[in-house]
């Protein structure tokens, strides 16, 4: 497998398109470094074309790229490479540069040359992905220049460690782990108020402060589990796409489904899945949208908490769509407060805290002075943006956490369950 990394610059301009390339490496060396300067005439006839796609060729050489504010990072190859792995590097390069800079853009990569290159070289070896984790990275490539130089001598055990993801000799005081269940509801509902589609994507979310070398067992009510254990009682959860951290050992959980690892340092993402399932929308909306003789709007929201009295949805925002030409806005709500949001022709509807069970009710009056053809605008969904702690719409549950590390230390594993709005639409007649 073959790599040239290169940071080419789009100022996007319609009639004129400086490139120039930043930074390059050539890991192999059997592709020719010029052949970067046929990327751009390449990107260019596409557009024109109207057929971008993320797989260009020039003769035996392609180029697979992203773009990432103003840059473009492009891998060459004249092998037929595996596509899915050379995208994930791509955007694993920018996950650890923005830990590095904060920002990347062209900026970050000029003031950091040496930086990159020194990334550039741990990153990836002689064309394959090695040390790609920005929290080991960080152990001895610093942006200070003497450290770089003394660090270059010793080289921490966990580049080569079977465990690259975590250090050895790390000590708290108090051991703790943080365990986040995450929930994002995406949401579909018609103008007559059926639901066209609906899913929860998931996410595990960990803080861990432990010390040593520990390894953790994460028990949940999956429903494969208790099937083959016999022990299918109570509510369970079909799980889809899981997708794990490296630390997971994968073969564990395909025998017994036994979420078992040696966890990361600090914050992680221990694992994300999907459960394709149909869902009550959790804040119902219900609008009237009048327009009267081109010469006024009014609107009309009324939002149900539709899920148990128990929970509080906090921070809730309705987003309302109003005709571009609307002014002179006048508002009246039940809770809450209105404003007018004229840059994105919008009424924002916010709630603080809105209880499961409640009904609230927002009036809004615009006047509409051009007389305008308002068939010829579209007509975008109302959204909804929401968070309710301590709920999960699909009942999953850690049924625990076991802490084992060779010191024999106790730990304390704590759990909080939040469930968030996604892509949340619902249509309107309007």
């Amino acid at each position: 497998r073959s790599f040239g990394q290169v940071f080419p610059l789009d100022l996007n301009c319609k009639t004129l398109i400086t490139f120039r390339v930043l930074i390059c490496r050539n890991y192999k060396g059997d592709v020719d470094m010029v052949e970067i300067d046929h990327f751009l005439p390449l990107l260019m006839q596409q557009e024109e074309e109207g057929l971008i796609c993320p797989v260009m060729s020039h003769g035996n050489v392609h180029f697979l790229w992203i773009k990432h504010n103003n840059l473009y990072l492009v891998a060459t190859t004249n092998k037929n490479s595996n596509a899915s792995l050379v995208y994930s590097f791509l955007y694993k390069l920018v996950e650890v540069f923005t830990e590095y800079f904060k920002e990347l853009e062209e900026e970050s990569i000029q003031d950091n040359f040496v930086v990159v290159y020194e990334l550039l070289d741990e990153l990836m070896d002689f064309g394959f992905p090695q040390t790609t984790d920005s929290k080991i990275l960080q152990e001895y490539i610093t942006q200070e220049g003497a450290k770089l130089e003394v660090a270059k001598s010793k080289v921490p055990t966990t580049v080569t460690n079977a465990v690259s993801w975590r250090s050895e000799g790390i000590k708290y005081k108090k051991n703790e782990v943080f365990i986040d269940v995450i929930e994002s509801i995406n949401v579909l509902v018609n103008a007559n108020g059926s639901v066209m589609s609906s899913d929860i994507v998931g996410s595990i979310k960990l803080k861990t402060m432990l010390s040593g070398m520990p390894e953790l067992r994460l028990g949940l009510n999956d429903r494969v589990l208790f099937a083959l254990t016999g022990r299918d009682k109570g509510k369970t959860v079909a799980m889809e796409d899981v997708k794990f951290h490296q630390c997971v050992r994968l073969s564990r959980f395909e025998s017994d489904r036994t979420i078992s690892f040696i966890p990361p340092d600090g914050e992680s993402e221990l694992m994300s899945y999907r459960i394709n399932t149909h869902v009550k929308p959790l804040i119902w909306i219900e609008s009237v949208i009048e327009k009267f003789s081109h010469s006024r709007v009014e609107i009309m929201v009324k939002a149900k908490g539709q899920f148990k009295k128990q929970s509080v949805a906090n921070n809730v925002e309705v987003r309302v769509p109003v005709p571009s030409d609307a002014d002179s806005p006048k508002f009246k709500t039940s809770t809450g407060h209105a404003k007018y949001v004229p840059e994105k022709n919008l009424v924002v509807w916010t709630i603080k805290s809105f209880p499961g069970g409640k009904e609230y009710l927002m009036r809004a009056h615009f006047g509409l002075p051009s007389v305008e053809n308002d068939e010829m605008e579209g007509k975008p969904p109302i959204t909804v943006n929401f968070e309710i702690p301590y709920f999960t719409v699909s009942g999953i549950q850690v049924r625990y956490m076991k802490i084992i590390e060779k010191s024999g230390y106790q730990a304390l594993p704590w759990v909080r369950y939040i469930t968030q709005s996604g892509d949340y639409q619902l249509r309107t007649n309007a």
